[in-house]
């Protein structure tokens, strides 16, 4: 229990059925923007195949949130995002098949992920962002630093990866086992609040099981080809092994790390490992804010 424990904490980060009929595909993309009482923006963005649901918060810089495995916007981001809105125009998405977000007939994978984040700013018309990955949506971040770098200002990879050898010792041995009970509570019902639909959780479950069984290793050449700033950050008792973490802030041409006391998403509050009063997300937030805030040309003297 203990593993499967571990395995899920990396996997945080459907419509029903019918969404995928073209008359409420239709529906769908008519309600491109709704007005919340938070004076927010939500919506679904018809990108490569699904409804791809958004959530814009604040005024400023552009900022994209992408959640971990299994997650959603709150359950990844819903410590720090009221913060980041109040200094930056906050993007945050739902990926294929997670949260309100339909799913296509497909696998998921990092770099389709990446693709339909790179459609949805274009679809917003969004030219440039930063990007705060967490998790599994930390290894999507660098894909779309990899796959699209036009559409990428800074980068901040929260124990995100892009080997196996990164994740700690017997990771991947769980995945086999994986059962949806073995799913955090809270995850499932976030999923759940959303999405009163049994059969799409065990469907999402199932695909991001699959993604991790299947994963396999990047060529440390698509790290060095990144060019944008990047921040890694990890907890020293990550399900990322520090050691590879340091491997990527080697890897990235102009990369900063930051090692963080803690569990996997507990520096930014996620749902399973938020620390009750812990300072951490806070201060989490203020070094990204200072690395976002920082000019392009301090990060070139690396080079």
């Amino acid at each position: 229990m203990v593993r499967m424990k571990i395995v899920w904490f990396f996997l945080y980060g459907l419509f029903i059925a019918s969404c995928n009929s073209p008359k409420i595909k239709t529906m769908l993309a008519s309600k491109e923007t709704l007005q919340t009482k938070q004076d927010s923006i939500t919506g679904y963005a018809p990108v490569n195949g699904i409804n791809m649901y958004y959530e814009i918060h604040g005024e400023g810089e552009p900022l994209v949130l992408i959640h971990g495995g299994g997650s959603t916007i709150q359950t990844s981001f819903g410590r720090i995002l009221p913060v980041l809105t109040q200094h930056y125009k906050v993007i945050a998405v739902e990926l294929q098949a997670h949260g309100h977000t339909s799913d296509r007939n497909a696998p998921e994978s990092f770099e389709q992920d990446a693709d339909d984040v790179a459609a949805l700013l274009k679809h917003l018309s969004i030219n440039k962002a930063n990007i705060l990955g967490f998790s599994n949506g930390g290894s999507t971040t660098m894909q779309i630093a990899i796959r699209h770098p036009e559409v990428v200002d800074k980068i901040v990879v929260a124990s995100g990866a892009y080997q196996r050898e990164g994740f700690i010792p017997g990771f991947f041995e769980g995945f086999p086992k994986a059962t949806l009970e073995t799913m955090p509570q809270p995850l499932r019902d976030a999923f759940l609040k959303i999405k009163q639909d049994s059969a799409a959780l065990k469907n999402m479950f199932e695909k991001d099981v699959a993604r991790m069984m299947a994963f396999k290793d990047w060529n440390d050449d698509d790290l060095k080809s990144i060019k944008a700033p990047a921040l890694i950050i990890n907890a020293d008792k990550d399900v990322i092994t520090n050691e590879h973490a340091l491997k990527m802030s080697k890897l990235i041409p102009h990369a900063e790390l930051m090692i963080i006391p803690g569990t996997h998403g507990a520096y930014l509050g996620e749902i399973c490992t938020a620390v009750p009063g812990s300072k951490l997300p806070e201060m989490t937030v203020a070094i990204i804010e200072e690395f976002l805030n920082k000019p392009v040309e301090e990060k070139k003297e690396r080079e």
